[in-house]
């Protein structure tokens, strides 16, 4: 509606601009559209008798698109090759990261045996470390450069 059109425009001036009697419309409060007072006097009713008032909306992401990634660094490797007896005349001991439950290697950390690791996935620098240090990855996928 343009602005001069308005029926504040038109009845300035006439000090009850349509209301009648001047206390007709006095202290009648807010309409009911808004809910002033929530955090306030209202915090009462709120707890009582609509406590999801505040809660949490939108979308949420599905558990499908969740992976649950559980690394393992590269330094840590020679402690728990430790715990694992090697094979007689073999030089490099053979670690399965995925029976330990550990789904990804990354490059932190350094190593100095050589060691045969099975993972799912790896780091580039992780691959890089054990490589230089006479071992070997074995993965599904393929290396990535995280």
């Amino acid at each position: 509606m343009p602005h001069k059109l308005r029926k504040t425009r038109k009845k300035r001036g006439s000090r009850t601009q349509g209301w009648g009697r001047v206390g007709q419309h006095r202290c009648t409060g807010s309409k009911g559209r808004r809910k002033p007072g929530r955090h306030k006097a209202l915090w009462s009713y709120i707890i009582k008798y609509d406590p999801e008032y505040y809660g949490k909306r939108g979308f949420t992401c599905p558990k499908s698109l969740k992976q649950e990634v559980n690394v393992i660094n590269v330094g840590s490797l020679e402690l728990i090759s430790e715990k694992f007896p090697v094979e007689e005349g073999k030089e490099k001991s053979v670690m399965d990261l995925e029976s330990l439950g550990y789904t990804k290697l990354l490059g932190a950390g350094k190593i100095t045996k050589p060691l045969v690791v099975k993972v799912a996935s790896c780091s580039k620098t992780a691959s890089e470390k054990i490589k230089k240090a006479g071992g070997q990855v074995l993965m599904e996928t393929e290396v990535t450069g995280e």
